[in-house]
């Protein structure tokens, strides 16, 4: 059977698209925005010695996983160095509830919870509502999509 070269040309192209598609790289392990700060530059070890979301200062910063963490003083950059799985926030500090539905957003240091004592982020308020109203089971869901959820989605 021959195929009109139109049918073919068209064909291509779309194979092409699709490739090029399929080659996006995978979303960042850590949610960051231009300037690569995690957590927008909060000091994410606040929200466990203090109770609040506090940002960071440039002078005490590091590096992790490809981004920049800062923190509000020097004992909290240590804290942090000495243990830093327990302290970043769960799944690279994107949307909870983003990740729980399968896709990535950015999360919002402002929008917060510590849940079995480790920090959750969410997109806004909204999102934090609705994380929240289905927590236990949002949690569950996001462990079950992290990290695969990266290769699918950019940030």
């Amino acid at each position: 059977m021959r195929l009109p070269l139109p049918l073919i040309a068209a064909g291509l192209a779309l194979a092409t698209v699709t490739s090029v598609a399929s080659a996006a790289p995978p979303a960042p392990e850590i949610s960051a925005e231009a300037d690569h700060l995690a957590a927008r530059g909060y000091d994410v070890t606040a929200y466990f010695t203090d109770g609040k979301a506090v940002r960071g200062r440039a002078e005490f910063s590091t590096e992790y996983k490809g981004a920049t963490w800062r923190f509000a003083s020097a004992d909290a950059k240590a804290k942090f160095l000495a243990d830093p799985a327990a302290f970043a926030p769960q799944f690279g500090g994107y949307c909870s509830w983003a990740v729980s539905q399968n896709y990535v957003a950015p999360g919002d240091p402002e929008q917060w919870k510590i849940v079995g004592g480790k920090l959750y982020l969410n997109f806004n308020a909204r999102a934090k509502e609705l994380w929240e109203a289905d927590q236990d089971a949002a949690i569950e869901r996001g462990n079950a999509n992290w990290p695969t959820v990266l290769s699918h989605h950019q940030n």
